[in-house]
Protein backbone atom coordinates (compact mmCIF):
# COMPACT_ATOMS: atom_id res chain seq x y z
CA UNK A 1 0.00 0.00 0.00
CA UNK A 2 3.01 2.49 1.07
CA UNK A 3 4.23 1.56 -2.35
CA UNK A 4 1.02 2.81 -4.31
CA UNK A 5 0.89 5.70 -2.34
CA UNK A 6 4.67 6.74 -3.49
CA UNK A 7 3.47 5.96 -7.42
CA UNK A 8 0.37 7.95 -6.75
CA UNK A 9 2.66 10.96 -5.10
CA UNK A 10 5.37 10.43 -8.28
CA UNK A 11 2.24 10.84 -10.95
CA UNK A 12 0.70 13.44 -9.47
CA UNK A 13 3.71 15.65 -9.53
CA UNK A 14 4.14 14.28 -12.94
CA UNK A 15 0.67 15.44 -13.37
CA UNK A 16 -0.64 12.33 -15.24
CA UNK A 17 -3.18 11.48 -13.01
CA UNK A 18 -6.52 12.69 -14.80
CA UNK A 19 -8.86 15.00 -13.34
CA UNK A 20 -11.93 13.44 -12.17
CA UNK A 21 -13.16 9.53 -13.48
CA UNK A 22 -12.65 8.79 -17.02
CA UNK A 23 -15.36 7.80 -19.25
CA UNK A 24 -16.70 4.43 -18.96
CA UNK A 25 -15.35 4.00 -15.23
CA UNK A 26 -16.70 4.52 -12.05
CA UNK A 27 -14.99 5.40 -9.11
CA UNK A 28 -15.33 3.57 -5.55
CA UNK A 29 -18.04 4.85 -3.72
CA UNK A 30 -17.68 4.46 0.53
CA UNK A 31 -17.42 7.17 3.59
CA UNK A 32 -14.10 9.22 3.94
CA UNK A 33 -12.46 7.96 7.09
CA UNK A 34 -9.81 9.21 9.47
CA UNK A 35 -10.58 12.82 8.34
CA UNK A 36 -11.24 16.22 9.57
CA UNK A 37 -13.94 18.10 7.90
CA UNK A 38 -15.11 21.19 6.92
CA UNK A 39 -17.38 23.63 5.17
CA UNK A 40 -15.39 26.99 3.81
CA UNK A 41 -16.85 29.91 2.00
CA UNK A 42 -14.33 30.96 -0.36
CA UNK A 43 -14.21 32.61 -3.49
CA UNK A 44 -17.62 33.52 -3.11
CA UNK A 45 -18.66 29.51 -2.76
CA UNK A 46 -18.73 27.09 -0.38
CA UNK A 47 -15.86 24.72 -0.41
CA UNK A 48 -14.67 21.58 1.13
CA UNK A 49 -11.60 22.09 3.48
CA UNK A 50 -9.51 19.23 5.33
CA UNK A 51 -7.89 20.18 8.50
CA UNK A 52 -4.30 18.95 8.48
CA UNK A 53 -1.13 19.06 10.85
CA UNK A 54 -0.25 21.62 7.92
CA UNK A 55 -3.20 23.71 7.98
CA UNK A 56 -6.93 23.68 5.92
CA UNK A 57 -6.26 21.82 2.70
CA UNK A 58 -8.67 23.09 0.11
CA UNK A 59 -10.17 19.84 -1.50
CA UNK A 60 -11.21 21.62 -4.74
CA UNK A 61 -7.81 23.85 -5.02
CA UNK A 62 -5.73 20.37 -4.56
CA UNK A 63 -7.60 18.10 -6.60
CA UNK A 64 -6.82 20.99 -9.40
CA UNK A 65 -3.13 21.37 -8.41
CA UNK A 66 -2.74 17.94 -8.57
CA UNK A 67 -4.94 16.89 -11.58
CA UNK A 68 -6.97 14.78 -9.32
CA UNK A 69 -11.04 13.82 -8.97
CA UNK A 70 -11.90 16.25 -5.94
CA UNK A 71 -15.62 16.55 -4.20
CA UNK A 72 -16.22 19.96 -4.48
CA UNK A 73 -17.86 20.65 -1.27
CA UNK A 74 -18.85 18.25 1.82
CA UNK A 75 -22.78 17.68 0.24
CA UNK A 76 -21.27 16.37 -3.10
CA UNK A 77 -18.81 14.07 -0.46
CA UNK A 78 -21.72 12.80 1.40
CA UNK A 79 -24.61 12.55 -1.44
CA UNK A 80 -22.09 10.69 -3.99
CA UNK A 81 -20.68 8.72 -1.11
CA UNK A 82 -17.12 10.12 -2.69
CA UNK A 83 -14.95 9.47 0.49
CA UNK A 84 -12.49 6.59 -0.76
CA UNK A 85 -11.54 9.51 -3.63
CA UNK A 86 -10.95 12.03 -0.93
CA UNK A 87 -8.90 9.94 1.09
CA UNK A 88 -6.97 9.18 -1.92
CA UNK A 89 -6.62 12.75 -2.54
CA UNK A 90 -5.74 14.03 0.85
CA UNK A 91 -3.16 11.04 1.03
CA UNK A 92 -1.24 12.61 -1.96
CA UNK A 93 -1.72 16.37 -1.17
CA UNK A 94 0.24 16.02 2.19
CA UNK A 95 2.90 14.42 0.48
CA UNK A 96 3.27 16.28 -2.46
CA UNK A 97 4.67 19.38 -3.29
CA UNK A 98 2.63 20.03 -5.66
CA UNK A 99 -0.71 20.70 -3.59
CA UNK A 100 1.66 22.80 -1.63
CA UNK A 101 -0.23 26.22 -2.60
CA UNK A 102 -3.40 23.99 -1.71
CA UNK A 103 -3.16 24.61 1.71
CA UNK A 104 -4.21 28.34 3.61
CA UNK A 105 -3.88 29.23 7.82
CA UNK A 106 -6.40 28.23 9.60
CA UNK A 107 -6.85 32.27 11.19
CA UNK A 108 -7.85 32.72 7.17
CA UNK A 109 -10.76 30.50 7.07
CA UNK A 110 -14.06 32.02 6.43
CA UNK A 111 -16.52 29.05 8.15
CA UNK A 112 -19.69 27.86 6.46
CA UNK A 113 -22.16 25.52 8.40
CA UNK A 114 -20.61 22.20 8.48
CA UNK A 115 -23.33 20.78 5.91
CA UNK A 116 -25.12 23.17 3.78
CA UNK A 117 -28.32 21.45 1.93
CA UNK A 118 -29.09 18.03 4.23
CA UNK A 119 -32.71 17.38 2.67
CA UNK A 120 -33.70 16.75 6.46
CA UNK A 121 -32.69 18.36 9.93
CA UNK A 122 -34.55 16.05 12.51
CA UNK A 123 -33.66 17.14 16.35
CA UNK A 124 -34.14 14.95 19.19
CA UNK A 125 -36.24 16.11 22.44
CA UNK A 126 -35.43 15.49 25.89
CA UNK A 127 -32.70 12.78 25.61
CA UNK A 128 -30.41 13.26 29.08
CA UNK A 129 -31.80 11.53 31.99
CA UNK A 130 -30.72 14.79 34.18
CA UNK A 131 -32.32 17.31 31.61
CA UNK A 132 -35.68 15.24 31.92
CA UNK A 133 -35.24 15.78 35.96
CA UNK A 134 -34.36 19.36 35.96
CA UNK A 135 -37.63 20.59 33.41
CA UNK A 136 -39.97 18.09 35.41
CA UNK A 137 -40.93 15.88 32.62
CA UNK A 138 -40.89 11.80 32.93
CA UNK A 139 -38.40 9.72 30.74
CA UNK A 140 -39.72 9.17 27.56
CA UNK A 141 -40.62 5.55 26.13
CA UNK A 142 -38.97 6.46 23.04
CA UNK A 143 -37.22 9.11 21.02
CA UNK A 144 -39.47 12.42 20.45
CA UNK A 145 -38.88 13.84 17.45
CA UNK A 146 -39.22 17.43 15.98
CA UNK A 147 -37.61 19.48 13.11
CA UNK A 148 -35.67 22.48 11.66
CA UNK A 149 -35.21 23.90 8.00
CA UNK A 150 -32.69 24.79 6.16
CA UNK A 151 -32.94 28.45 6.65
CA UNK A 152 -31.53 27.55 10.28
CA UNK A 153 -28.43 26.62 9.81
CA UNK A 154 -25.27 29.03 10.23
CA UNK A 155 -21.29 28.39 10.98
CA UNK A 156 -18.87 28.51 13.19
CA UNK A 157 -17.85 31.93 13.85
CA UNK A 158 -21.38 33.40 13.16
CA UNK A 159 -24.14 35.63 14.67
CA UNK A 160 -27.49 34.88 14.79
CA UNK A 161 -29.85 37.79 14.73
CA UNK A 162 -32.26 37.63 17.20
CA UNK A 163 -35.71 38.05 16.01
CA UNK A 164 -36.74 40.84 18.57
CA UNK A 165 -39.97 41.62 16.64
CA UNK A 166 -41.38 37.92 17.96
CA UNK A 167 -39.69 36.47 20.74
CA UNK A 168 -37.63 37.61 23.81
CA UNK A 169 -37.04 33.92 25.72
CA UNK A 170 -34.03 33.20 23.44
CA UNK A 171 -32.22 29.92 25.36
CA UNK A 172 -28.96 28.10 24.28
CA UNK A 173 -28.64 24.16 23.59
CA UNK A 174 -25.72 22.56 23.18
CA UNK A 175 -25.51 19.06 21.70
CA UNK A 176 -23.63 15.84 19.72
CA UNK A 177 -24.72 16.23 15.93
CA UNK A 178 -24.75 13.03 13.71
CA UNK A 179 -24.31 13.52 9.71
CA UNK A 180 -25.59 10.59 7.74
CA UNK A 181 -23.37 8.97 5.00
CA UNK A 182 -25.53 6.33 3.43
CA UNK A 183 -29.62 5.65 2.92
CA UNK A 184 -30.86 4.24 6.09
CA UNK A 185 -34.46 2.59 6.10
CA UNK A 186 -35.80 -0.03 8.81
CA UNK A 187 -32.17 -0.54 10.20
CA UNK A 188 -31.62 -2.65 13.28
CA UNK A 189 -29.49 -0.80 16.32
CA UNK A 190 -26.80 -3.19 15.70
CA UNK A 191 -26.07 -1.74 12.12
CA UNK A 192 -27.28 2.07 12.64
CA UNK A 193 -23.82 3.19 13.64
CA UNK A 194 -22.21 1.90 9.32
CA UNK A 195 -24.80 4.61 8.32
CA UNK A 196 -23.07 7.81 10.01
CA UNK A 197 -20.79 9.44 7.94
CA UNK A 198 -19.59 11.82 11.00
CA UNK A 199 -20.30 13.97 14.05
CA UNK A 200 -19.99 17.39 14.63
CA UNK A 201 -20.86 20.26 17.98
CA UNK A 202 -24.10 22.08 16.86
CA UNK A 203 -26.57 24.18 18.82
CA UNK A 204 -30.43 24.09 19.13
CA UNK A 205 -30.71 27.50 19.71
CA UNK A 206 -34.39 28.60 20.69
CA UNK A 207 -37.05 30.57 21.55
CA UNK A 208 -38.55 29.52 24.74
CA UNK A 209 -41.69 31.66 24.62
CA UNK A 210 -42.83 30.44 21.06
CA UNK A 211 -41.99 26.82 21.70
CA UNK A 212 -44.05 27.18 25.23
CA UNK A 213 -45.95 30.17 25.28
CA UNK A 214 -48.18 30.17 22.11
CA UNK A 215 -50.08 26.83 22.24
CA UNK A 216 -46.78 24.57 22.23
CA UNK A 217 -45.10 25.94 18.75
CA UNK A 218 -42.12 23.72 18.94
CA UNK A 219 -41.34 24.12 15.25
CA UNK A 220 -41.62 28.28 15.11
CA UNK A 221 -39.68 28.33 18.71
CA UNK A 222 -36.73 26.18 17.31
CA UNK A 223 -36.18 27.07 13.18
CA UNK A 224 -36.11 30.51 12.66
CA UNK A 225 -33.20 31.80 10.72
CA UNK A 226 -29.78 31.04 11.52
CA UNK A 227 -31.22 28.87 14.96
CA UNK A 228 -29.35 25.68 14.07
CA UNK A 229 -25.53 26.47 14.51
CA UNK A 230 -23.06 23.54 13.07
CA UNK A 231 -19.42 22.98 13.44
CA UNK A 232 -16.50 24.07 13.27
CA UNK A 233 -15.69 20.03 11.89
CA UNK A 234 -17.30 17.10 11.05
CA UNK A 235 -15.23 14.87 12.50
CA UNK A 236 -15.79 11.11 10.18
CA UNK A 237 -17.33 8.49 12.39
CA UNK A 238 -14.53 5.87 12.60
CA UNK A 239 -12.82 8.25 14.97
CA UNK A 240 -15.40 8.76 17.65
CA UNK A 241 -17.51 6.80 20.39
CA UNK A 242 -20.51 9.04 20.42
CA UNK A 243 -21.93 7.84 23.42
CA UNK A 244 -19.00 8.75 25.62
CA UNK A 245 -18.50 12.51 24.73
CA UNK A 246 -17.92 15.27 27.31
CA UNK A 247 -20.19 18.27 26.51
CA UNK A 248 -20.11 21.86 27.47
CA UNK A 249 -22.08 24.98 26.51
CA UNK A 250 -20.48 28.31 27.83
CA UNK A 251 -22.10 32.14 28.03
CA UNK A 252 -19.55 34.80 28.20
CA UNK A 253 -17.42 32.06 29.60
CA UNK A 254 -19.09 31.17 32.06
CA UNK A 255 -19.97 27.28 32.35
CA UNK A 256 -23.75 26.57 31.36
CA UNK A 257 -24.09 22.91 30.67
CA UNK A 258 -21.44 20.31 31.35
CA UNK A 259 -22.26 16.71 30.76
CA UNK A 260 -21.50 14.03 28.99
CA UNK A 261 -23.36 11.74 26.18
CA UNK A 262 -23.44 8.65 28.49
CA UNK A 263 -26.42 10.10 29.86
CA UNK A 264 -28.03 9.43 26.93
CA UNK A 265 -31.99 8.11 27.30
CA UNK A 266 -31.57 7.21 24.04
CA UNK A 267 -27.89 6.31 22.64
CA UNK A 268 -26.61 7.16 18.75
CA UNK A 269 -27.72 3.80 17.24
CA UNK A 270 -31.22 3.68 18.61
CA UNK A 271 -31.92 7.04 17.68
CA UNK A 272 -30.67 6.67 14.26
CA UNK A 273 -32.20 3.43 13.76
CA UNK A 274 -35.99 4.61 15.51
CA UNK A 275 -35.85 7.37 12.79
CA UNK A 276 -34.82 5.39 10.02
CA UNK A 277 -38.14 3.27 11.10
CA UNK A 278 -40.58 6.51 10.48
CA UNK A 279 -38.87 8.17 7.37
CA UNK A 280 -35.91 7.27 4.79
CA UNK A 281 -32.53 9.25 6.13
CA UNK A 282 -30.36 10.12 3.74
CA UNK A 283 -26.68 11.42 3.13
CA UNK A 284 -26.20 14.31 4.51
CA UNK A 285 -29.13 14.57 6.43
CA UNK A 286 -28.51 15.89 10.04
CA UNK A 287 -30.07 14.57 13.85
CA UNK A 288 -29.11 16.94 16.62
CA UNK A 289 -29.41 14.17 19.71
CA UNK A 290 -30.66 16.24 22.22
CA UNK A 291 -29.16 18.77 25.18
CA UNK A 292 -28.06 18.14 28.52
CA UNK A 293 -28.75 19.82 32.02
CA UNK A 294 -28.41 23.47 32.45
CA UNK A 295 -30.24 25.34 30.13
CA UNK A 296 -32.26 28.47 31.04
CA UNK A 297 -35.80 26.76 30.70
CA UNK A 298 -34.55 24.56 33.67
CA UNK A 299 -33.86 27.23 36.08
CA UNK A 300 -36.55 28.30 38.59
CA UNK A 301 -38.40 30.95 37.40
CA UNK A 302 -36.95 33.83 39.12
CA UNK A 303 -34.05 32.83 37.78
CA UNK A 304 -34.45 32.45 34.19
CA UNK A 305 -32.17 35.20 32.58
CA UNK A 306 -32.48 35.28 28.69
CA UNK A 307 -29.80 35.60 26.18
CA UNK A 308 -29.62 38.68 24.61
CA UNK A 309 -27.86 40.78 21.98
CA UNK A 310 -24.38 40.70 22.26
CA UNK A 311 -23.76 37.19 24.21
CA UNK A 312 -20.84 35.03 23.05
CA UNK A 313 -21.66 31.10 23.32
CA UNK A 314 -19.20 28.56 23.35
CA UNK A 315 -20.38 25.25 22.36
CA UNK A 316 -17.76 21.78 22.83
CA UNK A 317 -18.33 18.55 22.19
CA UNK A 318 -14.99 16.47 22.82
CA UNK A 319 -13.02 15.58 19.82
CA UNK A 320 -15.17 17.94 17.59
CA UNK A 321 -13.81 21.43 18.13
CA UNK A 322 -15.60 24.25 19.61
CA UNK A 323 -18.62 26.17 17.75
CA UNK A 324 -18.72 30.11 18.38
CA UNK A 325 -21.09 32.35 17.71
CA UNK A 326 -22.60 35.45 18.93
CA UNK A 327 -25.54 36.91 19.45
CA UNK A 328 -27.24 40.64 17.40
Amino acid sequence: MEQNRRNFVREAEAGSITSGAKAGTARPRGMARSLTLLTMRRYGQYRLGINTDKGILDVAEAGRLLNMFAPATIDDLLQDEDGPSLNALVDVGLTSKAAHGAFIREEEVEYGPVVTHPEKIVCVGLNYRRHAKEVNLPIPNQPVLFNKYNNALSPHKGAIKLPLGIARKFDYEVELVIVIGKTAKDIGDADALSYVAGYCTGNDFSARDLQFDTGGQWMVGKTPDLFAPLGPYLVTADQVNPDRLKIECRVNGEIRQSSNTDDFIFSTAQIVSYISRHMTLKPGDVIFTGTPQGVILGYPRDKQVWLKAGDKIACSAERLGELRFELI
